[in-house]
């Protein structure tokens, strides 16, 4: 069996630069756990102060998420890694239940509505049952376009892209790219008809 450490015996990165590069790594670089719990304090800050002041929560979403715009609006509770990665863009709304596993890039567009229990997964983890052992993981981006309506309970798998103006029928699983003006639903998603 190959130790963690002989993956990366000819790479000098940290597991960090890896992980930003989305190269294969193991999450147990201080940088990464720095970053986890900073996302773990504001998320749960947010959580607390949404239920008494739901307008003012969102300055610490603000805070805690890469970008969310100031004519954006997110519900609690808000579940993500890192929070830096998750890019919100204007007059989108976010609610309730949102899991973002923003190890990448994830990206949602201007004037979506993601519906509730939505959750955006860019984490890979290998298929070799060697390197999984070994605690190995890597992470592909995911861009939500424009005017983008996710519906109750959808999961968007990494390495996804969503077209713009496309809607995703609830519950549906996202496991390959939805062309611009689609209508898609079902598990796996497929397309149903254009918009």
């Amino acid at each position: 069996m190959i130790t963690p450490q002989d993956h990366f015996a000819d790479d000098p990165r940290t597991n960090h630069e890896r992980m930003v590069a989305g190269d294969l790594y193991i999450a147990d670089d201080p940088t990464i756990a720095q970053a986890l719990t900073r996302a773990a304090r504001l998320s749960s800050r947010f959580c607390a102060s949404f239920g008494e002041d739901p307008i003012g929560a969102q300055a610490i979403a603000r805070e805690l998420l890469g970008t969310l715009d100031e004519t954006s609006f997110v519900r609690a509770p808000l579940h993500v890694d890192y929070g830096t990665n998750l890019h919100i863009g204007p007059r989108t709304t976010v609610n309730m239940g949102l899991t973002a596993l923003d190890v990448a890039p994830v990206t949602i567009g201007a004037d979506c509505q993601i519906g509730p229990h939505v959750q955006l997964l860019t984490p890979t983890h290998p298929i070799d049952p060697d390197l999984r052992r070994d605690k190995l993981e890597a992470a592909k981006p995911i861009t939500i376009g424009d005017n983008v309506w996710l519906g109750g309970g959808v999961i968007v798998c990494p390495g996804v892209s969503i077209g713009d103006n496309s809607v995703v029928g609830a519950g549906a699983v996202v496991t390959r790219d939805i062309a611009p003006n689609t209508l898609a639903v079902g598990n796996p998603a497929r397309a149903v008809r254009s918009i």
